[in-house]
């Protein structure tokens, strides 16, 4: 596809609809080629999105994972209960505060996982490297930009 550059007057509103069209259709063909194989199994993005965010960071804090995605306390209860019967996470008391639930994957997690990231790692390398360099650090420069600023530090913390 030839890359085509933006207006110079990007702010207008067909220029703003253009770039809400790409993120929602980039966002759904990402997503759809896993999200078939997540069906299969009966679960859907939300067990993936805790799956991912608990791979990231073991011994996530249930709170932690609740601020992250941004759900329902009674939505993650469910997704969390639903991942560990089928043996995909484990929990366990924090070491301090024995009210903490740690979360962790398991090996069928962990497995299941990094199948699922593999489909999204392979997608998005593709991208990357048809856009350039130049291109990748605009994308996340504005994918940064849509973060509120006071939950910055919490994704930068995702890179450490």
């Amino acid at each position: 596809m030839a890359v085509q550059s933006a207006s110079p007057l990007f702010l207008r509103e067909s220029e703003i609809r253009r770039g809400v069209e790409l993120l929602y259709f980039g966002y759904s063909h990402l997503y759809r080629e896993i999200e078939a194989g997540l069906g299969r199994q009966g679960l859907g993005r939300a067990h993936h999105r805790a799956l991912y965010f608990i791979a990231r960071q073991p011994d996530l804090t249930v709170s932690d994972l609740l601020r992250i995605l941004g759900i329902t306390k009674q939505s993650l209860g469910r997704v969390l209960n639903e991942l560990s019967e089928r043996g995909m996470i484990e929990s366990r008391v924090g070491r301090e505060d024995r009210r903490q639930r740690l979360l962790r994957l398991t090996p069928a997690g962990a497995a299941l996982e990094a199948e699922l990231f593999e489909a999204l790692r392979a997608r998005l390398s593709r991208a990357y490297a048809e856009a350039g360099q130049g291109a990748v650090a605009g994308f996340w420069t504005v994918l940064e930009e849509l973060i509120p600023a006071e939950e910055r530090a919490r994704v930068a913390d995702l890179r450490r």
